[in-house]
């Protein structure tokens, strides 16, 4: 099999099945629950190098302090560390955010910008928060590749890629825009869950027959 013959149609269609009962990333659920690029926008800077059982509690406990720009920026430092604790980083990330807050303030009249280049110029935000912004905030297209989305789209063998930057390239020339919104999610669940970074469960994953298994070492 050859990375051109992988039909990603049938591997959307069986990973949306496959997903059903298995929780949502954190930056998803927020996204449902609130319907706010803000809060996404918060939640994702938050869920950097951080499991997603420590992320959603420490946005929600934010977000009951101040839940617009405005709100979080009169904070003062050290209590957006206390409510954000125990996020990795969380002193760097509690100064982070009263940062992009007031830049929000003071560029956007509070409001998160809709487009990709107006993200990126906010300090400490990269392509991989951009665009989540977009498609968990704004319902907009974008490829949002983490190191699931990265790591499952070279060992589907659908890219061939040494970076998550260069993965995002290819796929935007590549992954139907059908499914820009929804692939993160999709690979995120199933990175978490069956496709892990060490020894993947391939035995009882749905796409082990059309999966080229590029990487995997051990496997269960």
């Amino acid at each position: 099999m050859t990375a051109q013959r992988l039909d990603i149609h049938r591997v959307v269609r069986i990973l949306r099945n496959a997903v059903k009962s298995l929780p949502d990333p954190s930056v998803t659920l927020v996204g449902k629950k609130w319907k706010d690029p803000f809060r996404v926008l918060i939640s994702c800077l938050l869920s950097l190098r951080t499991k997603d059982e420590t992320t959603l509690p420490a946005s929600r406990r934010l977000f009951a302090l101040g839940a617009t720009p405005e709100g979080i920026e009169r904070l003062s430092v050290r209590r957006i560390e206390k409510a954000i604790y125990p996020v990795g980083f969380y002193r760097t990330k509690a100064r982070r955010i009263k940062g992009i807050c007031r830049d929000l303030r003071d560029k956007w009249q509070d409001r998160v910008p809709d487009n990709l280049e107006d993200l990126l110029s906010l300090k400490g935000v990269g392509r991989k928060t951009a665009n989540l912004v977009l498609t968990e905030g704004f319902g907009k297209p974008g490829i949002c590749v983490d190191t699931h989305v990265h790591r499952i789209s070279n060992r589907l063998g659908y890219v061939r890629t040494k970076t998550p930057e260069k993965t995002e390239w290819e796929l935007r020339k590549k992954l139907p825009k059908e499914y820009w919104i929804e692939y993160n999610t999709l690979l995120v669940v199933w990175g978490q869950n069956m496709c892990r970074p060490i020894s993947p469960f391939c035995s009882q994953c749905p796409l082990d027959p059309m999966c080229r298994k590029r990487g995997v070492t051990t496997r269960r």
